[in-house]
Parts: structure tokens; C-alpha cells; sequence
């Protein structure tokens, strides 16, 4: 018999302090009974010698301190994991939202989970096709691999991350392949894009769906990844299925972090966030990875908008120690019309060369990576000085590399949100665009394969 207490001496945002307890355990889940009956859920935040601070997960609102009754449920915050969750929406604290059935639950398991020894994980090396050109060609993603996308306020992030949903798969096997999508934060007609995109394309039939709105409890927020996360433990270990997480936005998330910091009065870090905001977030993006013995995979997309577009933000600052890379979108791109705005020069993804080459993509995909790249960089430079000088002062090669660049832009980046290009397609599309430049200036690419893939000089 769970014991109950009438003694909560303070409520200060959705934080409530329970006097006189024994026995309590950190993360423990708690369950309040208000005056009217109605009952509330909340889980330890912290345990003194006789007193137990509670995150209340629907707020404080309507609590009478005097005649609240709260009991300690011995057990931490879970989601209850089945197969059955493939193809539904949930809130963010795994209560369906798609007007379905209750899911029968294999089992229940701890949200926060289990770190990977680190032993145990093999290293990412197979190729995911995200069927967007400036990342399969030039910032592959390898299954077992985090790769977060920073964007800015107004940038078209939610589009890109539903065409990656919708769009990715593993090349060259018929394992199962799932799709774990969770959203912070995010505002009903967002929550709307998502649910009918998904639908309306099918990606509904291999996708689980968290949805945290703006107008749901702050607490709420910081619970919706370990949510979505325990979900595609389960599918990948368990259901030996390739899994895709897409979370967005951390940025909601970290001021949900804040926030709750704040109400318990801890001393802030940089721009007001909490001081553990390094391992909180690891403790998020390290859940991802490959394990030996074990058949399934579980790929990472974080999705964070840095605030008035700063790289140095603690958020963006602090995912990019943590994460394997990053694909950065670049307003000034945008500005010009072209979707999806990636800027492929400060993009980058660690584990690239890990995930190309014969047998996984082709064997001239980092050769013809690297000759991009460097055709990228030189026709920007060009472009550069022809604004300052004139396209007179330009010599024929900077202005075929000027022409290169913007080539590279219309054609290469700008494929739209609704264009799916196999890994070939991309290939050929880079290497129809080296054409435009001399061939004696394609310095990164073997004879060989310049004879093979633009034919031989006679």
C-alpha cells in the first residue's frame, strides 16, 4: 500500500516541495490528487533528508497545498513499447493523440534508459539515402551516426526534416527501416504540416509520431525525446529494425531546461542555462548508435533553429562537441529562392568517408566530393571578386568557376522539398556540373576516373 502525504509547504512554478517523506527515490513518478479529484502527474527532481522536490508534468495550476494529497509511486517515468506503435501519434508523454486505440503494451521501460557501453558499439559504415543531393553527396549520413541541422528562426527546417522523413532509407538491404519523429514546441499549424504530410505520402505506415505543442506543459517538453528515443531503442534493439530519429526543435527543449532551472532557483550558466546543459543534451544525442550482436541501428537528426542565426549559441555550440557534424542552413541562400537552403562549405559530417566509395555508394563518390567542394569554395572566391573588381579583372578559369558556382546552387542544392534523387542521380548531377570547368583544373579526381566518367582526351 502506496503511502500518501498531505504536506506540500510550497509550489513555485511546476515545481511542489513534499515535507516529511522517507523512502523516496530520485526520478521516482508521483501522483497528486487535488482538492476536486482530479489527479495530476509529476516525477523527483530532488531528495533531501525528509523532503522531496516534484516537476509537476500539467503544471500548478488550481493546487490547493492544504488539501492535496501525493503518493510516491516507487517507479520512474516509462512508455510502454509494441510494434503497434508504428504508424500512430502520441503526445509527448506517449498518450495516443490519433483518436486510436490504447496501445497493449510488450512491456514498460524507463524513459531515460541505459548508456551504450562503449565497448559494445560498432562504428557507423553503412550509407542512408536521404534522396537530398547536398547531403548524400557531399555530408553523407551513416546509419548509427548523429547529425543535427541548424537553422534559423523562419528557415524552412520543418520542410527539409519531412522530406528526410519521408525520403530516407538504407540502400542495398531489405531490413526494416522505421522512422521515430518528435516535435517541441511546435505550434498547431506545424503539428498539422507534419501529421498530413506524413499521412498523405504513406511515411505514416513506418513513422511514430511525438507531438509536443507550444501550448502543452513546459515539463512536457523535457520528457518528449526520452520518449521518442525509448521508443526506437525498442525498434532497433528488440525489433531489429533500422531506425531514424528526427527531434525538433532543441532549441525548445533547452529553454524548457532553463525554465524548470530557473523555478528551482539553480545558478545559470551561459545565457541563463543551466550549467548541465552539456550533459543533459548528451545524454540525449548518445543515444544513438550501432551494438554488437544486435540487428537494428537508431540514426540521429537533431533539428535546432540558433537563435538570431548564432553558430556560438550554447545550443548550437554545445551539439556540435557532442554530435558527428553538422548541416547548417544559410538564410542568405534562402533569401535567394533556393530550396533547401544548405550551405554545403560549413556543412559537414565526420563519418562521410565512412559511408561511400564501391559497394556502398560509388567508387568515384569521394573523388568527385572533394572536387565539389573545392569548385564550391573557388567560385565563391570568384564571385566575390568580381563584385569588388568587375568580371573583367576575372581570369577564363575563375569566371568558369564563377559560372560553376552558380550552376552548383540552381541545379545541385535547389532540388525543392519534393524531389527525391537516388545516390546515382546525385553523382551524375555532380559530375554533368564539373563539365562547365577545364578539365586540367579537376585536381582531385584521378585520370582514371576522369576517363571513365567525362571520356578520354583524345
Amino acid at each position: 500500500m502506496l503511502k500518501e502525504y498531505q504536506t506540500v509547504t510550497e509550489i513555485t512554478g511546476p515545481l511542489m516541495l513534499v515535507t516529511d517523506v522517507s523512502g523516496v527515490k530520485y526520478e521516482e513518478l508521483v501522483e497528486i490528487q487535488m482538492q476536486t479529484g482530479e489527479k495530476r502527474r509529476g516525477k523527483v527532481l530532488e531528495v533531501g533528508t525528509d523532503n522531496a522536490l516534484v516537476q509537476l508534468f500539467e503544471g500548478s495550476d488550481g493546487i490547493n497545498m492544504k488539501n492535496t494529497k501525493v503518493r510516491f509511486l516507487g517507479k520512474p517515468q516509462e512508455l510502454g513499447v509494441s510494434p503497434d506503435m508504428i504508424g500512430r501519434v502520441f503526445d509527448g508523454m506517449g498518450n495516443p493523440i490519433d483518436n486510436g486505440p490504447q496501445i497493449i503494451a510488450d512491456e514498460r521501460r524507463d524513459i531515460n534508459g541505459l548508456p551504450i557501453n562503449p565497448f559494445a558499439r560498432l562504428y557507423p559504415s553503412e550509407f542512408i539515402q536521404t534522396g537530398v543531393s547536398a547531403i548524400d553527396g557531399l555530408n553523407t549520413l551513416v546509419r548509427g551516426q548523429k547529425l543535427p541541422i541548424f537553422s534559423g528562426s523562419g528557415l524552412p527546417h520543418n520542410q527539409l526534416a519531412a522530406q528526410i522523413a519521408r525520403q530516407a532509407q538504407v540502400l542495398g538491404t531489405d531490413e526494416k527501416f522505421a522512422v521515430i519523429f518528435a516535435a517541441m514546441g511546435i505550434t498547431f499549424e506545424e503539428a498539422e504540416f507534419f501529421i498530413n504530410d506524413f499521412r498523405e505520402s504513406g511515411a505514416i505506415d513506418r513513422a511514430v509520431l511525438f507531438i509536443n505543442l507550444a501550448n502543452d506543459p513546459t515539463i512536457e517538453r523535457v520528457s518528449t525525446p526520452r520518449m521518442a528515443l525509448t521508443a526506437a531503442e525498442y525498434l532497433a534493439f528488440d525489433e531489429g529494425m533500422h531506425v531514424l530519429v528526427i527531434l525538433t526543435d532543441m532549441t525548445n527543449y533547452a529553454d524548457a531546461l532553463r525554465e524548470v532551472s530557473s523555478a528551482r532557483k539553480e545558478v545559470p550558466g551561459r545565457r541563463g542555462y543551466p550549467g548541465y546543459l552539456y550533459t543533459d543534451l548528451s545524454q540525449i544525442y548518445e543515444r544513438a548508435g550501432r551494438v554488437k550482436g544486435k540487428a537494428g541501428s537508431i540514426t540521429q537528426i537533431p533539428i535546432l533553429t540558433m537563435p538570431e542565426d548564432d553558430i556560438t549559441h550554447p545550443i548550437p555550440d554545445l551539439t556540435g562537441y557532442i554530435t558527428e557534424g553538422q548541416i547548417i542552413l544559410s538564410r542568405e541562400i534562402y533569401n535567394r529562392n533556393i530550396n533547401p537552403p544548405i550551405n554545403v562549405l560549413p556543412s559537414l559530417s565526420r563519418l562521410k568517408d565512412k559511408g561511400i566509395g564501391e559497394g556502398k555508394t560509388r567508387k568515384d563518390h569521394a573523388n568527385t566530393m572533394n572536387q565539389i567542394y573545392a569548385g564550391v569554395a573557388r567560385g565563391r572566391d570568384a564571385k566575390e571578386l568580381s563584385t569588388i573588381l568587375g568580371e573583367s579583372a576575372l581570369s577564363d578559369d575563375d569566371l568558369a568557376f564563377a559560372r560553376y558556382s552558380d550552376a552548383f546552387d540552381e541545379r545541385y542544392v535547389n532540388q525543392g522539398f519534393y524531389t527525391d534523387r537516388t545516390i546515382i542521380e546525385t553523382l551524375d548531377l555532380g559530375w554533368d556540373l564539373l563539365k562547365i570547368l577545364p578539365r586540367e583544373e579537376l585536381k582531385r579526381i584521378s585520370d582514371a576516373l576522369l576517363d571513365e566518367f567525362l571520356g578520354k582526351v583524345d
